[in-house]
């Protein structure tokens, strides 16, 4: 077999095509987030607080599907090519999204979920023909587009989705659809194969085991406190896509295109901080008080969404509460200095599963406790309830950072 054709370096619509694909796996979420309580409750016809708790299992169900088949489908593109997983994964994603579309009952969206966690994890094969076409001096910069097509994606998705919910809880699903058939047909008419015959590997299921980076822990002991405390971190920065759009039509009554709009100011303030303001911050404080910063920070945003019952005030906290996102970068710096040069990817297979970790448990726990206090029969009716839980983390998170912070400074 001869080898297939690089394409040439200039061409840049190839490149265009796998960060629009990216952009569109992080819409996925976003994108239907706002509908998502109204369209629960319609096939459910059960409460507010059951929808929730619906929703935590859908999410769960799609990021353990893209936890486990992310090595997967890398190792298919390593040996059936980039090209061909791309684009069936797009087809597989348009036909996913009518079938979710279609629906009516909650088995059949937990089972387009499953399906989209799937079609979604192909990050890794995105990143991998980055890295095909990209020359030596020019990959860093080039993957650091991968970051920004995400951010697109996660303020784009939940906007677009608030504003097409005026035209019915299934409309966003119609977009999706309609979005991943017109990529795939760009990225058919312009997507090289880069596999080549020289590069191309036998698939081996050893190689496609999402617990592999695990392993690595063992390799890293000086890292366990800090891989701790970025878990619990993460799980509690998820109380935002976990429970945002079921919390804030339970304390405020927020229409889906009020919640798409509160959590796209809450995207665009996040890239603004973890993009720009944490250039600022780091040089000036360093990391140890950049993350002590963060957990003071995150735990008085928590407390105070938990207590609002202002829809106003709300709007207004929402992206403020971003400014506390700076701990996550922070504690990565403070992680990649720790370990040794021939770690680093070690290190960062580790950090990618351990937030895999948290996305899949932490929306499971976030909606219980949401439907455990706002259902009939709770021990109380609290809608915060899930933001003082992560607020608890936040200061857990404190206590066990200040308990290590000698160690911290001299690292």
């Amino acid at each position: 077999m001869s080898d297939a054709v690089q394409p040439p370096r200039k061409s840049r619509l190839p490149f265009v095509f796998v960060l629009v694909t990216l952009t569109l796996d992080a819409m996925g979420i976003g994108l239907i987030l706002p509908v998502m309580p109204d369209l629960i409750r319609e096939v459910t016809g059960g409460a507010l607080g059951q929808a929730a708790i619906w929703g935590g299992v859908l999410t769960t169900s799609f990021a353990i599907m893209q936890f486990l088949c992310g090595p997967l489908v890398g190792s298919l593109s390593d040996r059936f090519g980039r090209r061909p997983v791309l684009l069936t994964s797009l087809v597989v994603m348009a036909a996913d999204y009518v079938v979710m579309a279609l629906a009516g009952s909650i088995w059949l969206l937990l089972a387009g979920r499953i399906v989209g966690g799937i079609t979604s994890a192909t990050q890794s094969t995105a990143m991998a023909f980055i890295a095909d076409v990209s020359e030596a001096k020019d990959k860093s910069k080039n993957f650091g587009l991968v970051g920004a097509a995400f951010g697109i994606g996660f303020v784009v998705g939940p906007m677009l989705g608030g504003l097409l919910a005026g035209c019915g809880t299934r409309a966003p699903f119609w977009a999706a659809a309609a979005l991943a058939s017109a990529n795939f047909a760009f990225g058919f008419l312009v997507m090289p194969e880069t596999v080549t015959d020289r590069i191309r590997r036998r698939f081996e299921l050893r190689r496609a085991n999402p617990f592999g980076a695990f392993a690595a822990l063992r390799r890293l002991p000086g890292l366990t406190r800090y891989l701790t405390l970025f878990f619990l971190y993460e799980f509690a920065f998820i109380v935002y896509p976990a429970t945002w759009a079921y919390f804030t039509q339970e304390r405020f009554g927020w229409s889906p295109g009020m919640v798409g709009v509160s959590l796209a100011s809450f995207g665009i303030a996040l890239a603004v901080v973890q993009g720009g303001l944490i250039r600022v911050i780091l040089p000036r404080f360093g990391e140890a008080n950049t993350v002590l910063y963060g957990f003071c920070f995150n735990a008085v945003a928590f407390l105070c969404l938990g207590l609002v019952t202002s829809p106003t005030l709300a709007l207004v906290l929402t992206p403020m509460t971003a400014l506390g996102a700076v701990v996550t970068p922070a504690l990565q710096g403070m992680m990649s200095r720790a370990a040794a040069d021939n770690q680093q990817g070690e290190l960062q297979g580790l950090i990618a599963s351990f937030r895999a970790v948290a996305y899949i448990t932490a929306p499971l726990v976030m909606t219980q406790i949401f439907g455990l206090f706002t259902l009939p029969g709770g021990p109380a009716y609290q809608p915060g309830a899930v933001f003082f839980l992560s607020m608890g983390l936040m200061g857990v998170c404190l206590a066990v950072f200040l308990s290590s912070r000698p160690r911290t400074i001299a690292a």
